[in-house]
């Protein structure tokens, strides 16, 4: 049987119908830009997240409740992230001309978007792993963390289509989007 029957289910989506070329990452510089971006927009989800969070809890010190606190803003990130992506863009994504796509160019489950987020933590848990038994200073922890970040980002350029290996493990992939004409 051929993907050029009817009904087949990679010709369902029209992203689906573009050629291998057309769903090429985006340049890491552009991706990391993206990121930094992301962060940035993150302050606000974290911040509204966090007022509520202490709001409702009635939390008078920042040390109450931390542990709390820290899983409902994984929560709430993770229902950020995972609404975004299987609609294909967060904003920075957007701005950014990026999406995400699976495997074959479709678009994203809510499932595959969720375990996304969950192996999008790569990006931090080995260094924050490594750093936890030592009781490092902020100034060690910092470059820890932007050492392995680099290196991970990097590890991109070792992957067959230069994406990052969250998203290879994922099932997932970031291609270039243009701009949707007005």
């Amino acid at each position: 049987m051929t993907a050029h029957k009817a009904g087949h289910p990679a010709l369902k989506h029209p992203l689906s119908r573009q050629t291998a070329a057309t769903l090429t990452a985006p340049g890491l510089s552009r991706r990391m830009a993206c990121w930094l971006y992301e962060g940035m927009l993150m302050f606000g989800v974290v911040f509204i997240a966090g007022y509520l969070f202490s709001t409702l809890s009635q939390t008078r010190n920042a040390l109450d409740n931390r542990h709390l606190q820290q899983a409902f803003l994984f929560i709430v990130l993770g229902i950020y992230f995972t609404w975004f992506w299987s609609r294909g863009q967060t904003l920075a994504m957007k701005t950014w001309h990026i999406r995400l796509v699976d495997r074959l160019g479709r678009p994203v489950t809510q499932t595959r978007a969720l375990m996304r987020y969950g192996l999008s933590w790569l990006w931090f848990l080995p260094a924050l792993a490594g750093i936890f038994p030592f009781k490092l200073s902020g100034s060690e922890s910092t470059v820890i963390v932007v050492g392995w970040v680099t290196v991970w980002a990097l590890l991109s350029r070792f992957h067959p289509q230069q994406q990052f290996w969250h998203d290879a493990l994922a099932g997932t992939r970031l291609i270039d989007s243009k701009p949707l004409s007005r």
